[in-house]
């Protein structure tokens, strides 16, 4: 016990001022809040998700209303408008018709989504998104042969979608494409290629089915992970709370093996040195004193 006290007396954990530990100890504190940080961020995005969700589920039990009551010309669909089941009585475009190209089906299919003009009874227009049709070639160059709409007045629903922007959806704006392909669906600038005063967003048309399955129309909005997200918070947390449990565990293993050392050093000197009172002489012969 005497060497134990004697060696604290030193300073034990004077190895942690050592060049190693101030470097793990750093590194330890750095860790600590970019955990905390992850976790909260994590936390946000939970929110974010759920709140989608909560948004997509509200829109989609909601009743379907005419689309005039929530679109109008130059008019931007809303976050709380957005999947809104809508109704519009017209007839359809085919004439000005276009193609959204590089968009995938549930397969991940790559081919075309058909943008068709529908002429409300007042003269506006709405466009419509009326399904997915596969590409004829891998060049995407030539229009495709794309399958006719019913013909004459007819009522449809669908759900109310926003503008397309690159910010919100990853796809370039691309230029000199070839004739009636586009790359997003922008009422403002159909608006100004149609000379007519166009709703603002588009439809994603679910009703009536087309004939023969085709276009095939556009699945519902998929519920996003919000639940992966907040154990991705949970993890990082608990990650945040293991680092300095982790640390004091390093620190009492090094502090108990640099203790032992040192005390197995103490005594190999001490059984090293020759007793009390004892000289040693020449030959085979002690003198006491």
């Amino acid at each position: 016990m005497h060497h134990l006290a004697e060696l604290y007396g030193r300073g034990v954990y004077r190895f942690l001022l050592s060049r190693q530990w101030v470097i793990i100890t750093l590194v330890a504190l750095l860790l600590i809040p970019t955990m905390i940080r992850l976790g909260i961020w994590q936390m946000d995005r939970h929110d974010e998700r759920a709140a989608r969700n909560q948004l997509v589920a509200d829109a989609l039990a909601a009743d379907p209303v005419p689309v005039e009551r929530l679109a109008a010309p130059g008019d931007a669909v809303t976050r709380a408008e957005r999947y809104r089941t809508v109704t519009a009585k017209g007839h359809f475009d085919t004439d000005d018709e276009v193609v959204v190209r590089r968009r995938t089906n549930g397969d991940d299919e790559i081919g075309f989504h058909i943008l068709t003009p529908f002429v409300l009874d007042d003269g506006r227009v709405l466009l419509v998104n009326r399904g997915w049709i596969p590409a004829d070639g891998p060049s995407q160059t030539a229009f495709p042969e794309v399958p006719a709409p019913p013909r004459g007045e007819v009522t449809i629903t669908g759900r109310l979608m926003p503008d397309e922007t690159t910010e919100a959806s990853g796809i370039k704006d691309l230029e000199g494409l070839p004739d009636r392909q586009i790359m997003l669906v922008d009422s403002e600038r159909e608006a100004e290629r149609l000379g007519a005063r166009v709703l603002g967003g588009y439809v994603a048309q679910t009703a009536p089915e087309p004939k023969d399955g085709t276009p095939q129309r556009l699945g519902n909005p998929g519920k996003e992970n919000a639940a992966l997200n907040y154990a991705y918070a949970i993890q990082w947390w608990l990650f945040a709370a293991a680092v300095p449990v982790g640390w004091f565990v390093l620190v009492r293993r090094e502090s108990r093996e640099r203790t032992r050392a040192a005390v197995e050093e103490a005594n190999r000197r001490r059984r090293s040195r020759p007793p009390s009172g004892t000289l040693p002489v020449a030959g085979n012969h002690r003198s006491v004193l």
